[in-house]
């Protein structure tokens, strides 16, 4: 063979070559920047920190209808994936390529979840509410919501603790930490208790903790929000008159059983500051987390001459209301009926 045709035969290689790489490029190309995603309406894929390139591929495919993810992968060959990847939820568009998707996921572009803080009994039911709904170990968010230190150190006694909580719906990052949880928390505490609010609190001469702590019982009380005005001025009246609450969502929070349908003569001899039977004023906090309506019905309390109250005898959960005790004692007695004609003993 002479030397033209190894040239000849070296150039075609060459050409062959290039053309080879440029297909594989070209395909790549398409595979990463050209290929779109098709979708009816957003989609969204949850990423940990135990993710890698290998199972956010399988999220995308899951999410997008089985779409090829080969492009994600020749990205996250060629970038170290694996080394820089991110925690949270994430948005995958239609019309998305993989690349749009990559850049979205390692720049941490993240797409907030509505957190629901709901109102509670307690404290770890609220912290178990809300570690369902984000990536955070609801261990490590109870141990600001019990930890002594931390809690004296933000303002608060253990009995107050409750009372920072606002319930809502608040728009976070699904892979927030505890601590910017519990910073987010205090800073929506400090929006609701604006100066129109806490104008409102001082003219019932009452801190906001005191405030949280009265619409605590409001909520034990019933489950209607007409009526939570008209509870919440009942016990304002008492307030104002130096009689004891003698609310009984207070006996059953110290008793450790909320669901209590019925309270006994000897249950009002409970030895504790909870027992507003036997202690004039509020409790020292909250008996469970307020709710807004509740707060809001304690700030703007109905007015009126209303000292007692009484569960109604259908059982609706509304209320029999009295200016006197022989009405009072007259709604109590058909309440009791009810009670006994149900067997209802506790």
């Amino acid at each position: 063979m002479n030397l033209r045709k190894v040239f000849k035969w070296s150039a075609a290689i060459a050409i062959i070559g290039i053309i080879i790489s440029a297909v594989i490029t070209g395909y790549g190309y398409y595979l990463v920047k050209l290929k779109k995603v098709q979708l009816e309406e957003t989609a969204y894929i949850y990423i940990t920190h135990e993710d890698n390139a290998t199972t956010v591929m399988q999220k995308i495919k899951n999410a997008a209808g089985n779409a090829s993810t080969t492009g994600f992968k020749l990205l996250a060959k060629h970038n170290n994936f694996d080394k820089r990847k991110r925690s949270g939820k994430f948005a995958i568009k239609d019309g998305d390529c993989m690349h749009s998707i990559y850049r979205r996921i390692v720049s941490n572009e993240q797409t907030p979840v509505k957190l629901v803080v709901p109102s509670t009994r307690s404290l770890p039911q609220m912290v178990g509410a809300i570690s369902k709904q984000l990536m955070l170990d609801s261990l490590e968010l109870s141990e600001f919501t019990q930890h002594p230190i931390y809690i004296s150190r933000v303002g608060y006694t253990k009995e107050t603790f409750p009372s920072l909580f606002i319930p809502n719906t608040y728009e976070v990052y699904w892979d927030i930490k505890p601590e910017r949880l519990m910073i987010r928390f205090m800073e929506e505490r400090r929006k609701f208790w604006n100066d129109e609010r806490l104008a409102k609190a001082k003219k019932l001469d009452m801190t906001p903790e005191e405030v949280a702590t009265l619409a605590s019982i409001v909520d034990e009380e019933t489950n209607d929000n007409k009526e939570k005005p008209i509870v919440a001025g009942l016990y304002i009246n008492r307030l104002k008159r130096g009689i004891p609450l003698q609310a009984d969502p207070t006996i059953k929070f110290a008793l450790g059983d909320p669901t209590r349908r019925r309270i006994l003569n000897k249950d009002l001899e409970i030895e504790s500051p909870y027992n507003t039977y036997k202690n004039t004023g509020l409790p020292p906090g909250p008996i469970r987390i307020a709710t807004l309506q509740a707060l809001e019905s304690v700030l703007n309390y109905k007015k009126h001459d209303y000292i007692y109250m009484c569960a109604k005898e259908d059982f609706s959960g509304t209320h029999n209301f009295a200016k006197t005790l022989s009405e009072h004692n007259a709604n109590a007695k058909r309440y009791q009926q009810a009670l006994n004609k149900r067997n209802i003993k506790k």
